[in-house]
């Protein structure tokens, strides 16, 4: 187990690792439309053989004696399995859309990129005599790669799928944003206070410095009119959560109907979920403008925003004849948090002026 065998395997492993990478690559194009579709499950038993032979492959790097002819027949023949795993999986991208593409693309990354990992680890490690490193550290890698080769069966295999799946994350995401503004609260109002029990706060709180909580969200603290708005952006948020449940409600009860012509609407679903995403995106926006001081010709545009990605999504829905009652009660029922969203805008803007004007008066 000299130099030269070492160098040998990490020429011969560097071979196997480019021809892959250069395969991998493929998957970054569309396939053309009149190849025949490669169904998911059979990617799925591709994985399955994948997995086997990680499994040989760490039986030969953990045994007692490590020949380099072995461990090149095994590198052999596990590349080759890696290559017909990939080629495969493009063919299983035959009329996939965007979303489907991408799912697919990151899967197969993960058995790629572990595979990758459990082989490099392995070769650094011929001619150690550190067989302890060895023996715990390549049982892992295997077991990574058994857990990316299982992630292949909850993978989405067709474009509704993967679509929902999609839509349904954007609505984990806003959930998540409308929990961390709940959190939020009004600060103690000082102006309520007579000067003395003003005077003895100070004092009380001086004393306590070196006791403050981590908890104690002091720069958190919302004004009372700072307050308002952030219900206001509250509701703007859950009837978002209600809009996107509708929605899946209503590309359900299309598919029940005209399951023979989905395929001809994937277009229309995928720019619903870009709308989907884009309300995502200014919820998040949303968020981060509440804290004081307040964003407010920030969370305006955002408020513009989420108003007019909902209109488009109004029309794309209603191109496909699924605008279902229940979600065009919805539509109506943000469009109006919107506006009372906007109503707070307005007051807080007023407010804030009239406040700079008064310390303007008090200075002069």
């Amino acid at each position: 187990m000299g130099k030269a065998d070492k160098e040998r395997l990490i020429r011969t492993l560097n071979s196997h690792l480019n021809t892959i990478h250069e395969t991998f690559q493929m998957l970054d194009q569309n396939p053309s439309s009149s190849l025949e579709n490669v169904k998911w499950e059979d990617v799925v038993k591709m994985g399955d053989q994948v997995y086997k032979q990680a499994s040989v492959a760490g039986m030969v790097w953990t045994g007692e004696r490590l020949e380099v002819k072995a461990i090149e027949e095994n590198m052999a023949a596990y590349f080759n399995m890696l290559q017909g795993f990939l080629l495969v999986s493009f063919g299983s991208k035959v009329g996939a859309g965007p979303t489907l593409s991408s799912v697919i693309h990151a899967a197969v990354k993960q058995v790629i990129d572990s595979s990758f990992r459990l082989w490099k680890e392995s070769v650094s490690f011929y001619g150690s005599q550190n067989n302890k490193d060895q023996n715990q550290v390549v049982p892992q890698l295997v077991g990574a790669v058994w857990d990316a080769c299982s992630a292949l069966k909850k993978t989405p295999s067709t474009n509704i799928t993967a679509i929902g799946r999609a839509i349904t994350q954007v609505a984990v995401s806003v959930k998540d944003v409308l929990r961390e503004m709940k959190d939020l609260k009004q600060g103690s109002s000082d102006l309520d206070e007579a000067p003395e029990e003003s005077s003895s706060k100070v004092e009380a709180d001086t004393q306590d410095d070196g006791n403050t909580s981590d908890d104690a969200d002091i720069g958190n603290d919302l004004s009372a009119e700072e307050m308002r708005v952030a219900q206001s952006a509250m509701s703007v948020v859950s009837s978002i959560l209600v809009v996107i449940k509708e929605l899946i409600r209503s590309i359900t009860s299309l598919l029940k109907l005209e399951n023979a012509n989905i395929q001809s609407n994937i277009a229309s679903l995928e720019n619903l979920l870009k709308l989907c995403q884009g309300i995502g995106v200014q919820v998040d926006e949303l968020g981060a403008c509440l804290y004081p001081p307040q964003e407010i010709p920030a969370i305006k545009a955002a408020s513009e925003k989420i108003s007019s990605f909902l209109d488009n999504m109004q029309a794309e829905l209603g191109s496909l004849n699924g605008n279902s009652e229940g979600f065009l009660q919805a539509c109506t029922d943000l469009r109006n948090s919107c506006k009372q969203l906007e109503t707070e805008l307005s007051g807080s803007t007023a407010t804030d002026i009239e406040s700079r004007m008064e310390n303007v008066t008090l200075s002069n």
